[in-house]
């Protein structure tokens, strides 16, 4: 009897422990790498002092159901460069970018792209895609419009 009272013991101890690990598991996935934005008066801002640790930041933004990812990190010259968590050729693997140092790294195709030359003039094939912003006082402004142009990629 005693042995078998401890199995049960031991076996509720594991389906508790996998329950909690499930539940964590769970929990940390669904905060997963980005905060979630609001619209107000037709444009989203970031502040830029949550950038100063030079790590690239991801944000979601929703329009109409549909979510649109991109990231806004500062360059080593001081700039501050958004761009969409996709590019023209793999956005339909859906896994977008990591920060290596100072590039971003697709992480479908492996391509690196240094954080300074990403703007206008770096687009098409793997490079993120832009997204145009301005910079205002202690705040990058990225107008909705803009945002919902990337909706394709998601």
């Amino acid at each position: 009897m005693t042995g078998n009272r401890s199995k049960q013991v031991v076996w509720a101890a594991v389906a508790v422990l996998v329950v909690l690990v499930g539940a964590v598991s769970v929990y940390a996935f669904s905060l997963g790498k980005y905060e979630k934005v609001k619209a107000n008066g037709g444009q989203v801002t970031v502040q830029v002092a949550r950038l100063a640790d030079g790590k690239v930041h991801f944000y979601k933004f929703e329009d109409s159901g549909k979510e649109v990812a991109f990231f806004a990190v500062k360059a080593q010259d001081g700039s501050y460069k958004t761009a969409f968590d996709a590019c023209d050729a793999c956005y339909k693997s859906k896994k977008g970018y990591e920060q290596q140092g100072d590039k971003m790294n697709c992480k479908n195709c492996n391509q690196k792209f240094a954080i300074g030359r990403l703007g206008p003039n770096a687009s098409g094939g793997c490079n993120p895609g832009y997204l145009p912003h301005q910079l205002s006082g202690a705040s990058i402004v990225i107008r909705t419009d803009d945002l919902k142009g990337g909706v394709r990629y998601f």
